[in-house]
């Protein structure tokens, strides 16, 4: 797409071109509302599961059953985050959303885990202006996460995969492997039937 004036900032946003996101006041405002549900989530009590599903489903983009997010969760605007049939994370899942984050069926994410598509410029006086761009983060079915990985921008991690506990993922993660390390990297085939 190519740079319109006439482009909100989240158009800008959401179609991976340079934006404001520290000064546009509709996406401070959007950002404000997702944290403020972000708050009402991880202030319910627990064993409020139905109310904690309910709250879950109107603040993600799209959301299959069996969706289950360990309190505290935090997003950035939430309608970007979309998750699989049977999709848990357990306490601590961090998920900055500026670019779609789509998360397959059987995804299963360990406490301290964070999803980042927001991306600055490397030069200081662009970034020094509150400008950033996004990339969007793919995962695919059937992906375990041990604990405290982090995924960065523009990652796809493919399907049958394990991501081993402190990983930081900065490419992409071909089906059917097991990865980790810091930057993480394929160990070994995982050999399905």
């Amino acid at each position: 797409m190519p740079i319109n004036d006439a482009m909100t900032e989240k158009d800008k946003m959401l179609a991976g071109q340079i934006y404001d996101a520290n000064y546009d006041p509709a996406l401070i405002a959007e950002r404000l509302e997702c944290k403020d549900a972000c708050r009402r989530y991880n202030e319910l009590p627990p064993r409020n599961m139905e109310e904690r599903t309910e709250l879950l489903m109107e603040l993600l983009g799209t959301a299959g059953s069996g969706l289950l997010i360990e309190q505290p969760f935090f997003c950035d605007y939430g309608y970007n985050v979309h998750a699989g049939r049977n999709f848990y994370a357990n306490f601590h899942l961090t998920i900055l959303d500026e670019a779609p984050v789509v998360f397959g069926d059987n995804v299963f994410i360990g406490p301290n885990c964070s999803f980042y598509t927001a991306c600055h410029p490397i030069d200081p006086t662009e970034r020094n202006k509150g400008l950033e761009f996004a990339r969007p983060i793919k995962v695919g079915n059937n992906v375990w996460f041990g604990g405290s990985v982090t995924v960065l921008p523009g990652v796809t991690i493919g399907d049958n995969c394990v991501i081993g506990a402190g990983s930081v993922v900065t490419h992409d993660v071909p089906d059917n492997t097991v990865a980790a390390g810091n930057p993480c990297h394929v160990i070994r085939n995982i050999d399905l039937p």
